[in-house]
């Protein structure tokens, strides 16, 4: 998968995906990759019918779930996202998931980490609800609204596009003077509403605001995603009291009986958008659950010890360095191991360089590599590794020339699989073979079921 970086150049690519979304979280939406794109991000591909968003936080890759085109596979879009993270050498992490996908996830990954943030959660309301404030519930409201009409009888609500760029650079103006807010997070908020407002021209967003006297008094912008308003933008001048409630009411009204829901985002953690935005009475808090997948390997304390009748299997050790050097090196074994060290070589002194990633490796829980010890010697390395993240993954095994042609081979692999399904857990564990190897094709058919070929290899598989 190629990403390639969010910008109001490429936007226009994610919208249609987006416009047709269901998924009710602000982070589905244009606006909220525009907006956000300095914390976020985000970069985007389409795959197997589905756009898929990578955002980079802190550091750390997240993935949005995939969005579905009319033809999109879900499913064959997670598959391409497991693989990419495991060609990167990182774990999926998929953040903002809508709660009616959750299960999906629970049953796909056997080893995944759930964080569900109250802080992040999206408010969200009946179209309806906010277009009519009928009820004794909302009776704070209406008397609010009632004030404001009383203040400005004439103030009405009026669409607004990107040809009235005066009336809202005077909002600004005016907004900016009454603007109290010291706070990095509010200041940064206000720039790029600010922004976001001239994007108008784009027909993605629905704007409006609240005409009194020749000004803007109000403004709000949206994004339709599927049945869902995305409301980007709220803003009312503090000196025109219930202009707010005001303005949530026109907006609401002039959305579309197509609207049902009205997302109004987050609070981040601000205690008067939190208190505000509860008084609306939300229908429901949408949750943006984040599962952090791992793997088996994150189950283990320290490299186990395997027995066959000839050799034991266990951690490689300080002892081992000139016998795993040797073994990594060979040019020959190299090749039919199908890995070219020098792709990753970091430059670090090239006797240490082996053994310490194959332990820093372990460290991560990204593999495990076992020493095969006939006695106390090292002559050879099975590893586990390569997890699809659903419960398999893929094992190798190379023996030293002055060794092999004795079995060993095939005895440890059938020992690290053996442990590799029933100490470990997997589902099933993988392997391939050049087809010109006919030594290791020889070893995996004694272990394993052949599950096809292709121009240069052959694949094995052993389930439970």
């Amino acid at each position: 998968m190629n990403f390639e970086p969010v910008t109001p150049r490429n936007a226009a690519k994610l919208r249609p995906y987006y416009a047709q979304c269901d998924y009710r979280l602000c982070e589905y939406s244009v606006g909220v990759k525009l907006m956000w794109g300095g914390v976020l991000h985000p970069a985007f591909c389409e795959a197997a019918g589905c756009l898929i968003v990578r955002n980079e936080i802190d550091g750390r890759c997240q993935f949005d779930f995939p969005v579905p085109g009319p033809e999109g596979d879900v499913e064959a879009a997670l598959t391409l996202l497991e693989k990419y993270c495991s060609e990167q050498g990182i774990r999926p992490i998929i953040s903002v998931v809508p709660e009616q996908e959750a299960n999906r996830l629970f049953l796909r990954y056997p080893v995944v980490k759930l964080t569900n943030e109250r802080p992040w959660k999206d408010y969200i309301y009946r179209r309806e609800d906010l277009a009519q404030f009928a009820g004794r519930r909302y009776s704070g409201q209406r008397n609010h609204i009632n004030k404001f009409r009383k203040q400005c009888p004439d103030a009405a609500y009026v669409s607004l596009s990107a040809a009235d760029k005066p009336l809202l650079e005077r909002f600004w103006r005016d907004y900016g003077m009454e603007f109290s807010k010291e706070s990095a997070v509010a200041q940064s908020e206000l720039r790029l509403a600010k922004e976001m407002l001239r994007q108008l021209d784009s027909g993605w967003f629905i704007a409006g605001g609240l005409l009194h006297g020749g000004r803007l008094v109000a403004v709000s912008m949206g994004e339709k995603c599927g049945s869902t308003m995305q409301v980007h933008i709220e803003k009312a001048l503090y000196s025109c009291p219930g202009a707010y409630p005001a303005m949530v009411q026109e907006f609401a009204r002039h959305c579309g009986e197509e609207v049902q829901w009205m997302n109004r985002e987050d609070d981040a953690r601000d205690k008067g958008l939190r208190t505000s935005k509860m008084q609306y009475l939300p229908a429901m808090l949408g949750a943006k659950l984040c599962f952090e997948v791992g793997s088996e390997l994150d189950r283990l304390r320290k490299v186990p010890v395997l027995h066959s009748p000839r050799l034991r299997l266990d951690a490689l050790r300080e002892e081992d360095r000139a016998a795993y050097n040797a073994l990594c090196l060979d040019e020959d074994r190299n090749r039919l191991w199908g890995y070219d060290w020098r792709k990753d070589y970091d430059g670090r002194p090239i006797d240490e360089y082996f053994l310490s990633v194959a332990q820093e490796d372990f460290c991560r829980r990204r593999c495990v590599n076992f020493a095969v010890r006939l006695g106390e010697a090292c002559i050879g390395e099975a590893v586990l590794y390569n997890p699809d993240w659903r419960g398999g993954m893929e094992l190798g095994c190379r023996i030293a020339p002055e060794y092999a042609g004795h079995g060993y081979g095939r005895e440890a692999f059938a020992a690290a699989a053996e442990w590799a399904l029933y100490g470990l857990g997997l589902a099933r564990v993988v392997a391939k073979c050049f087809k010109e190897n006919a030594a290791s094709c020889k070893m995996l058919d004694f272990s394993m079921r052949k599950t096809g070929e292709d121009e240069n290899y052959f694949y094995f598989e052993k389930t439970i």
